[in-house]
């Protein structure tokens, strides 16, 4: 964190003067010990051959539902006869670390038509442009189990 901090002073000063990198790395040091406990991607990450392999797999499978919902949402965009079924859908998740939940919502919220609204224990509330299921578990099934797989492996 401290040297993405320094970076970012750096090109917004656009100088290398030693005033300038004294203060900044005065300030960028401040600031990365005051958050040095966050979450990072790697905060409760297990590092072991199968949570590094199923990390490439995550980020394979994010792609392609990225890739899906885009066209999803294009064509619901652009065919306004297609029905929409907006809802608030409470899903159930496995996952048991804060990180690997947070990455699960993230996901979520980053494929379009999907909106994480809220998570509250091993429940997650998602708004849905286009409902297709009828109760938690299938709704479960549709939105998170893909992802949860992945996460499962990498955080627990």
């Amino acid at each position: 964190m401290f040297a993405t901090l320094m970076l970012f002073w750096l090109m917004l000063n656009g100088k290398s003067d030693t005033d300038i990198l004294i203060v900044g790395a005065a300030i960028s040091l401040i600031i990365a010990l005051s958050y040095r406990n966050g979450l990072s991607f790697f905060t409760e990450f297990r590092f072991t051959p199968a949570a590094i392999v199923a990390g490439f797999c995550y980020y394979g499978y994010f792609f392609k539902e990225l890739f899906k919902s885009n066209f999803k949402l294009a064509a619901i965009v652009l065919t306004p006869s297609l029905p929409l079924n907006p809802a608030i859908v409470k899903v159930r998740t496995k996952l048991k670390t804060r990180m690997g939940r947070l990455m699960l919502a993230n996901s979520i919220t980053l494929t379009p038509g999907t909106l994480s609204v809220e998570l509250e224990g091993e429940w997650l509330y998602v708004h849905w442009v286009r409902m297709e299921a009828d109760n938690i578990e299938e709704a479960t099934a549709h939105i998170v189990s893909g992802f949860e797989s992945y996460l499962e492996v990498m955080y627990g």
